[in-house]
């Protein structure tokens, strides 16, 4: 046995392995009581923090006691409820990165820019709550 617990050899394959057997989805059976939460969503303009992480656990917990009970869970994670600041940031990064506004690239060039950015970030924060 190793000294160190590292778990970065051996949790992500875990997880994907729950994720690929559907462990995380409600069974559907309409004679089993069901819960739910719906993640509060973090702001997609930046990472998760400690707070974050104190509530995931939370709820983590929660869902896999009534998911051990038997009943219906689902866990609907949400990853962006911050438009106008996602709006701010991409305009701050053009014009520090580019010398650029939205007004110089069209309104189709910037909400291009815009999903590629919310892209880049959410991913970032589902890969932070699945490590979590």
């Amino acid at each position: 046995m190793e000294k160190t617990y590292t778990p970065e050899n051996f949790e992500s394959n875990i997880y994907q392995k729950w994720e690929k057997e559907g462990f995380f989805k409600p069974n559907y059976d309409s004679s089993k009581e069901s819960f739910s939460i719906a993640l509060p969503p973090p702001n997609v303009t930046g990472s998760l923090h400690m707070g974050h992480a104190f509530q995931q656990t939370i709820m983590d917990t929660l869902i896999r006691f009534h998911r051990m009970k038997g009943d219906n869970t689902l866990w609907q994670c949400g990853t962006d409820h911050a438009g106008i600041a996602t709006q701010m940031v991409v305009e701050r990064k053009l014009a520090k990165e580019e010398n650029l506004t939205r007004h110089d690239l069209g309104r189709e060039k910037f909400i291009d820019r815009v999903w590629k950015w919310k892209e880049q970030s959410g991913g970032t924060i589902t890969r932070q709550m699945r490590r979590l």
